[in-house]
């Protein structure tokens, strides 16, 4: 998959830096993937969760933190949207952000 905005994830691990580790593995499994359903991600991540608009929601750091995904599986894209605490995801709607 080609994983936009690498930025984002940078700029919350340089703030929550015990999330830095599994944001980095989770960033380096999404850029060697091939994701072409929401099968494929649940095969990997089994806790993922799968929600309109394509978004898919990842739990980090034992669901300390949360990370949306939006992604383009014709193209191969997947667009970070939203990667926070699990308070701030609280206050969001998955589905659109």
């Amino acid at each position: 998959m080609r994983v936009i905005a690498l930025k984002a994830l940078r700029e919350f691990w340089e703030t929550h830096p015990n999330a830095r580790q599994q944001l980095q593995s989770w960033y380096e499994d999404a850029k060697h993937a091939v994701w072409q359903s929401p099968s494929d991600i649940n095969a990997i991540y089994r806790n993922a969760s799968i929600v309109a608009n394509n978004r898919v929601i990842f739990n980090i750091k034992g669901n300390d933190y949360r990370l949306i995904v939006a992604v383009n599986y014709r193209f191969g894209i997947a667009y970070i949207r939203f990667v926070g605490t699990h308070a701030e995801y609280d206050r969001i709607d998955a589905t659109q952000i």
